[in-house]
C-alpha cells in the first residue's frame, strides 16, 4: 500500500532515520546494538514492527477516528509501549504535520530519541526490506541496511530458538528466498540508500564493517560503537556465549548447521535457494544420500517442505496484497489488553544475538 502523502525528496536530503531489516536471527540486533552506541543514534533494543503490523490496517490517517483507532492499538502494543509513548503529544503532533502511517510511526521513535538525548532515530524491524519503497520515500534522507546471513545458520538459529515453530525449513527458505528477492530490487531500486550486510562479515570483521555502515549512514566512525554500551543487555548476552569479553562476537555460529540441521533439510535448502546463495558467496555443502535417504527425501521431505513454503508466498501475498482484509496482527502476548502503559523490558533469548 503506498502511504498517499509520502514525502517528495528534495535534492540535498538531511540525515534521516535508519532503518535496519532482514529476517529473524540475521544480526539486526547486533547491528542495533553496535549503532545505538553512536553518540548521535537513539534505535530501541526491540523491532517495532509498526509497518507489519499496523501500516495501512486502518484507513485513512486523515480521518480523525482512524487515527484514533489506530493510535489506541499502538498504545496497547508492547513493542510500542516499550518507547514509552505520550499520546496525547502525539495527538497534538500529528496534525501539525501530513496525516500518515509514516509520520506516526516516526513520531514515537523521535520522542524515544530525544529522550536519549540522541539527534538521529533509527528502527529495526524484521522483513521491513517489503516496504522500502514507502519508507524511503516518506522519511527524506532515510537509510536502510538489509542484514543477510547463510540460509542454513539462519535456519538452525531459528529452531534453536523456536522448537516448535511452523514451517520448518519450506518455510524457512521461502522467507530467506523472498528476503533476497527484496535486497536486490531494492538496491537496484534505491542504490545510494539501502545497503546489505552479511552477518559473517559483521562477527569476522566487525571494525570495517560498522566503518562501512558508518560512511553509508553520513556518520562518523567511533570505537565507542565496538563497546556497545547503548545496549548493555544485549552485549552481557553476546559476551556470555563468547569466548572472550574483549570480543562479544563468536565466530562459532557460522557452520553450525552442519552439527544440527539434518542433511535433507540441509539438501532442501540448496535445492531451492542455490543460485542465491552462490551469488552471495554461501558454498554449497556436499552431501550424498543412500539409497534409502534419497526415496525418503523424494516422497516425503522435498513435497512436504515444499508445499510449505508455496503456502507461505501465498499467505504472505495475502498479507501485503489486502493489509485492511489480510493484514498481520501481533500475538496476543504481545498485546496489553489493560491497556497499562508501564515500562515494557525487551525481550532476550539464550542465544547470540543474531537478531
Amino acid at each position: 500500500m503506498k502511504d498517499r502523502t509520502a514525502s517528495l525528496q528534495p535534492e540535498n536530503p538531511p540525515r534521516g532515520p535508519i532503518f535496519i531489516g532482514g529476517l529473524d536471527r540475521c544480526g539486526k540486533t547486533t547491528m542495533q546494538a553496535f549503532l545505538s552506541s553512536h553518540p548521535n543514534i537513539a534505535i530501541p533494543a526491540v523491532g517495532s514492527n509498526f509497518w507489519s503490523y499496523f501500516y495501512g490496517q486502518y484507513g485513512d490517517l486523515s480521518v480523525p477516528e482512524n487515527f484514533e483507532r489506530c493510535l489506541t492499538a499502538l498504545m496497547h502494543y508492547k513493542h510500542a509501549l516499550y518507547l514509552q509513548p505520550d499520546s496525547e503529544r502525539i495527538r497534538k503532533e500529528f496534525w501539525q504535520g501530513s496525516p500518515t502511517y509514516a509520520r506516526l510511526f516516526g513520531l514515537l521513535h523521535q520522542h524515544y530519541a530525544e529522550r536519549a538525548g540522541k539527534t538521529r532515530w533509527g528502527d529495526q524491524t524484521g522483513l521491513i526490506e517489503r516496504y522500502a519503497d514507502q519508507v524511503l520515500a516518506a522519511y527524506p534522507g532515510a537509510k536502510m541496511i538489509h542484514m543477510i546471513r547463510d540460509p542454513r545458520d539462519r535456519y538452525e538459529a531459528s529452531i534453536a530458538m523456536w522448537p516448535n515453530g511452523k514451517g520448518r525449513c519450506g518455510g524457512a527458505t521461502a522467507r530467506w528466498k523472498y528476503s533476497v528477492a527484496l535486497m536486490r530490487r531494492n538496491l537496484s531500486s534505491h542504490p545510494d540508500r539501502y545497503l546489505p550486510v552479511q552477518y559473517e562479515k559483521l562477527v569476522r570483521q566487525p571494525e570495517e564493517t560498522l566503518r562501512s555502515v558508518c560512511e553509508f549512514i553520513g556518520e562518523t566512525y567511533t570505537p565507542a560503537m565496538l563497546t556497545m554500551d547503548g545496549s548493555p543487555g544485549h552485549r552481557e548476552k553476546l559476551v556470555q556465549n563468547a569466548e572472550t569479553s574483549e570480543q562479544p562476537l563468536s565466530e562459532k555460529y557460522i557452520g553450525r548447521f552442519r552439527q544440527y540441521i539434518p542433511k535433507k533439510e540441509i539438501v532442501f535448502i540448496q535445492q531451492y535457494a542455490r543460485d542465491e546463495m552462490r551469488q552471495l558467496g554461501y558454498a554449497l555443502e556436499p552431501i550424498r544420500f543412500s539409497l534409502k535417504e534419497r526415496v525418503q527425501y523424494e516422497t516425503w521431505t522435498r513435497p512436504t517442505n515444499l508445499v510449505r513454503m508455496i503456502s507461505w508466498l501465498l499467505v504472505e501475498s495475502l498479507h501485503q496484497r489486502f493489509p485492511r482484509l489480510a493484514g498481520r496482527r501481533p500475538s496476543e502476548a504481545m498485546v496489553l489488553r489493560s491497556g497499562k502503559t508501564g515500562k515494557v523490558k525487551p525481550a532476550t533469548s539464550a542465544r547470540q544475538g543474531e537478531g
